[in-house]
């Protein structure tokens, strides 16, 4: 059966900021050469190679063990902004900004310094360098000074949890089954950067006409239109010689709107955009017919019933299925959550076992740039690490196939399948991408209704829930708290199991244990969906997609949001003012 896709409009995952897009030019470097930088004489790749080569070959305190494994992680980012509300900008901005990464193993690719969670930092040195970069081109001595000082931090730190790391193993009766890092083949990618053409007084018009559209609704007491453009260049460079530029554009248009029911309830509501360039994002006569139906819809809310905690069917979107996924298997699915004590390791010893219904498959594939024309954000040639990307088979026919992985190794896994990435600011970790999740027996988006209220009377339930859009969700992995997740829908109905009329309600979140929940599903739609978003995790913020259908679960508990209990505004808004000065 042909699969229908449509584009998602949703904000958040975990926790989200804008869009992420990349350039399709590249060219791939094959020569293993480390004196040129591999990047077509790019002063920052040969500036960090040239600082690189100086510490690989001299840096070596007395009396102690040189690195073994340096690396070097330069992002440049070019942003534009401009946002506005009720019909004016309030920001309108451009700007550059450079930091720099540097990770100094001690040890050896069977044990290093890495396994003491303070080997990123020195807890006993009061002076911390800091870690932006110059934006002034060809700036290279400052370059080298901020590299060279980042890295003689890193390298004490490093040789003080080596030793920590060693004194570990005499009490630890274990067997190591996994080493510290995975030895990965030498990688070169360079990237062409074409010009970045961003409009900004455009869009500042754009925005002018879509924020007025909020002055047509005095049931607002706030709202927002932003746009932003982001462009990415990450430049790495490491002691195995792997030399990378790559080059990623972001791109996005979001729309808030807010409004506080009688109640006190705080209500919200977004409509978004992303793209691959700022030609990919409608302009104000476009978005405007679907902002006025997001307002609309959120000022009938603000009368909606709240619905009270209870157990009942649920048929989630595709975009809610693809939050549920990322909370409740994606995250127990990272690699390095199979390894210590502090996690809870849901999944470990489960490989070629059977952990969800055999009609589901997921993988998750960095290198897929699009869904059916809908921009994937999380895609990326080339992972944090230095690692190219590539799909990784998680689940098949409902059965355990393996995790995503950084160069972090596990038992039975002892390489990268380029999913270590970080924010610039932490150490990267395996992480999700592009999380796909495909139903083998797909019906109808009108049959998985009909099914709904079948489960639904034969639970003999007053109602049904379908979740048509989510802000986004969050979950615990750690052994010293509850195994359970959290997703927090925005546009939910009630389906009454009599008539099945559906009506707009309020209030509600999704909770339960990733186990129990997962076993619930009963079927799954020929419609798929894109969620963009971003995560935050241990390595920080990160942009992800999911790509998943409809799905319908026999039983998913309801619990309450947390409710408001602040008046609405005591006076109406002022009255709109029209340009030549008369009430509108």
């Amino acid at each position: 059966m042909k699969a229908v896709v449509f584009r998602s409009r949703i904000l958040a995952l975990c926790s989200i900021v804008c869009v992420l897009v990349f350039s399709r030019s590249t060219v791939v470097l094959a020569g293993p050469s480390a004196a040129d930088g591999g990047a077509n004489d790019d002063w920052i790749i040969a500036a960090m190679s040239d600082e690189l080569i100086r510490s690989r070959d001299t840096m070596r305190l007395s009396g102690y063990e040189a690195p073994y494994f340096i690396a070097y992680t330069v992002r440049d980012t070019d942003r534009s902004y401009v946002s506005g509300k009720f019909g004016a900008i309030f920001q309108s901005q451009a700007f550059q900004s450079r930091t720099a990464q540097v990770d100094v193993r001690v040890g050896n690719y069977d044990l290093d310094s890495s396994e003491d969670q303070e080997s990123f930092f020195n807890p006993r040195q009061k002076f911390v360098p800091n870690n932006l970069a110059p934006v002034d081109d060809r700036s290279v001595n400052a370059l080298r000074r901020v590299l060279w000082l980042l890295t003689d931090y890193r390298y004490k730190a490093g040789l003080m949890s080596y030793l920590t790391v060693k004194s570990k193993t005499v009490n630890d009766p274990k067997e190591r089954q996994a080493g510290s890092l995975t030895r990965e083949t030498q990688f070169r990618l360079v990237e062409t950067r074409p010009q970045l053409k961003f409009d900004r007084k455009s869009w500042e018009r754009d925005v002018r006409k879509i924020s007025a559209v909020m002055l047509d609704f005095p049931e607002l007491f706030d709202s927002s239109v932003e746009v932003s453009s982001v462009r990415l260049t990450r430049y790495f460079v490491n002691s195995e010689g792997t030399r990378v530029r790559s080059v990623d554009d972001y791109v996005q248009l979001l729309v808030v709107a807010v409004t506080r029911a009688e109640d006190g309830m705080l209500l919200q509501d977004t409509i978004n955009w992303y793209g691959r360039r700022p030609q990919d994002l409608p302009g104000a006569e476009v978005a405007i017919p679907d902002v006025r139906v997001m307002v609309e819809r959120l000022v009938r809310m603000r009368k909606a019933p709240i619905v009270d905690p209870m157990t009942v069917p649920v048929l989630m979107s595709p975009e809610a299925t693809g939050v549920f996924f990322h909370e409740t298997v994606g995250h127990r699915l990272e690699g390095q959550r199979q390894e210590g004590e502090e996690e809870g390791r849901t999944f470990k010893g489960q490989l070629g076992q059977k952990i969800l219904p055999e009609t589901i498959d997921i993988f998750d594939d960095p290198t897929l740039s699009d869904s059916a024309g809908t921009a994937l954000n999380g895609s990326y040639r080339v992972d944090d690490e230095g690692v190219p990307s590539r799909k990784a088979v998680l689940v098949e026919n409902g059965v355990l196939k393996g995790f995503l992985m950084s160069r972090k190794p596990i038992e039975g896994f002892g390489v990268s399948n380029g999913h270590g990435r970080t924010d610039g600011f932490q150490p990267a970790v395996g992480r999700m991408a592009n999380l796909v999740i495909r139903g083998k027996s797909p019906v109808s988006r009108e049959r998985m209704k009909e099914l709904l209220l079948q489960e639904v009377r034969r639970q003999g339930k007053p109602f049904g829930i379908i979740i048509d859009s989510i802000a986004g969700g969050s979950t615990n992995t750690s052994s010293y708290g509850y195994q359970a997740y959290k997703g927090s829908p925005r546009v939910s109905y009630r389906v009454d199991s009599k008539t099945g009329q559906e009506t707009l309600v309020r209030g509600i979140e999704i909770v339960g244990t990733p186990l129990s929940s997962i076993n619930k599903i009963i079927a799954t739609s020929d419609r798929y969906g894109v969620f963009n978003g971003y995560c935050g995790a241990e390595s920080g913020m990160v942009p992800v997609s999911t790509v998943a259908p409809d799905m319908l679960f026999g039983e998913i508990e309801l619990q309450r949001a947390q409710e408001g209990t602040e008046r609405p505004p005591v006076l109406p808004p002022p009255a709109t003012v029209a340009s030549d000065g008369g009430k509108q």
